[in-house]
């Protein structure tokens, strides 16, 4: 007998999709943790309907691990729950076939459930979800996108030990140069991209443009418009999958480090966000263009007065804070403008039937559950309270107030700031963000205590 899965999966999916691709072997079924990692299992073609029918058990602690998998005991999720099980259920919608595998596969996300079905809330998914009832609460219905930046390099090392962009698939030519907008450097890698929307495809995905974008091996894509923030969300999750795993095929590396090349601009994960109500209409459209709405300036001064307690969920790890320098188009400061890529809150061009915020500060490193949940949170926040934006950033928004009480300087003071932040913790959930929070804790520790090349450099013979 099947149980009904609180995450809305029918069996009817699973065996639509069997009886569509008779030489499936094996579905990968993946979970994703606070990290953004998926994690879970492959299973075989004779499997996928208890799947759909009972759900899958799988460790708690799979939710309390860090970037390298190891455990996090302050998450509370391992021993303290005695690293008991919980049930994964099926995302409706993700069942689908992988472009290029041999034997042929298929890939589907998951949920994390108590086994009495009962959301897991230590789940990022979770997270958005719960954000998106609330939103649906007041009436209002977020849409939105994410840009995926990234890039292409080399999987050999340079003589100097760095990192280098790829060469070419089509023909091996070498580029050391930016190639911004470069339509004929994108040709040197039109088969890896012809790959990468076939799979797309595959996956339903709405995969759009791609560009050379600004520094050597950078790339971007974007993904269509969402009226689903969640879909949005499992979109990017899936996109990021595809381009890795399609690099690796052709025997390239694809990187998703907000700042893999110091001297470059690094890569950052946009999310365009806007309001429908109940009828269908989006509440930041202005009836004559540039009379901003009230609920437009609202949400944006929501999103500018939490902005410095959650620079931990846009700028998880490390090497996140490498991307924030003046003129790298990555934003150091909590502002707001209209056609302007300096500031943090950007209202793009393109009429007021699609007006929106685009969501600047977020590394392609983060994790788009979390970082959807944290805006669509700030937002409801400056709506509820009509919170004042301030005067909007012309010119030059790297010139904008930068000082330690307006945004983190480094993840240290990030980390503290999420910690003690009671926004964060309702944006999140008690749950979600005690063990975000640990786990970044654990992972800076990690990293204070390792000794770095340049130590030595600098040191070993100088002191």
């Amino acid at each position: 007998m099947s149980l009904i899965s609180p995450s809305g999966s029918r069996p009817e999916e699973a065996r639509a999709f069997l009886d569509a691709n008779p030489d499936i072997e094996a579905v990968d079924i993946i979970l994703t943790d606070a990290n953004g990692i998926g994690r879970g299992k492959i299973i075989r073609r004779h499997e996928l309907m208890a799947l759909y029918e009972n759900g899958r058990h799988l460790p708690v602690s799979i939710m309390g691990l860090d970037i390298t998998g190891e455990d996090v005991h302050e998450t509370g999720l391992i021993w303290d729950a005695g690293d008991g099980d919980m049930r994964a259920w099926p995302v409706p919608g993700t069942l689908a076939r992988l472009h290029g595998t041999l034997p042929a596969r298929g890939q589907v996300l998951m949920s994390l459930h108590h086994l009495d079905g009962a959301p897991m809330t230590s789940d990022p998914r979770h997270a958005l979800r719960r954000q998106v009832e609330r939103c649906a609460a007041r009436g209002l219905h977020p849409a939105g996108a994410f840009e995926l930046e990234f890039f292409l390099l080399a999987n050999e090392r340079d003589a100097a030990g760095r990192v280098q962009p790829a060469r070419a698939v089509l023909d091996g030519r070498a580029s050391a140069k930016t190639e911004v907008y470069s339509v004929d450097h994108l040709l040197g890698m039109e088969p890896l991209f012809s790959d990468i929307y076939a799979a797309a495809k595959l996956e339903g995905l709405p995969a759009e443009t791609v560009i050379s974008e600004y520094a050597p091996g950078q790339y971007e894509l974007t993904l269509n418009y969402r009226t689903d923030v969640l879909q949005a969300a499992d979109d990017l999750i899936r996109l990021k999958r595809i381009v890795r795993a399609q690099a690796r095929r052709h025997g390239l590396t694809a990187c998703f480090m907000a700042k893999p090349i110091a001297d470059y601009a690094g890569s950052g994960m946009h999310f365009h966000v806007s309001m429908r109500d109940t009828e269908g209409t989006n509440i930041f459209a202005e009836a004559d263009e540039g009379a901003w709405k009230p609920e437009l300036l609202h949400a944006l001064g929501g999103l500018i007065s939490t902005m410095g307690e959650s620079m931990l969920v846009f700028a998880p790890h490390a090497n996140s804070w490498r991307r924030f320098t003046s003129q790298s188009y990555a934003p150091v400061s909590p502002s707001w403008g209209v056609n302007n890529r300096s500031v943090a809150l950007r209202i793009p061009a393109g009429g007021v039937k699609a007006r929106r915020i685009e969501h600047r500060p977020s590394g392609v490193d983060a994790n788009p559950y979390l970082v959807a949940a944290t805006v669509l949170a700030g937002i409801l926040h400056g709506i509820e309270y009509r919170i004042d934006p301030g005067p909007e950033t012309t010119g030059n928004g790297y010139a904008a107030d930068t000082s330690e009480a307006v945004i983190p300087r480094d993840w240290g003071a990030a980390i503290r700031a999420a910690t003690a932040s009671d926004f964060l913790k309702d944006a999140l959930g008690a749950d979600m963000h005690r063990t975000f929070c640990a786990i970044k804790a654990a992972e800076h520790l990690r990293v204070a205590r390792t000794i770095p090349d340049v130590d030595y450099a600098l040191y070993l013979h100088e002191v």
